[in-house]
């Protein structure tokens, strides 16, 4: 189920920030790039941030 949770936020954070970047300002793509970079960075390791986060959070034990 986190993982479903993980994903929802990284979509969400993408598309957010790229209809800022459109309507606000281009920088904002510099935050898309960095969620992408750290998608990729937990696909490579198999460690995630966003999944720390959550665990402490809404206290979820592994």
């Amino acid at each position: 189920m986190i993982n479903r949770i993980i994903r929802a936020i990284a979509g969400a954070f993408i598309i957010i920030s790229v209809l800022l970047a459109m309507y606000v300002n281009q920088n904002w793509l510099w935050f898309t790039i960095f969620v992408g970079a750290n998608l990729l960075q937990s696909s490579i390791t198999k460690w995630c941030l966003m999944e720390d986060i959550l665990r402490k959070v809404f206290k979820i034990k592994d």
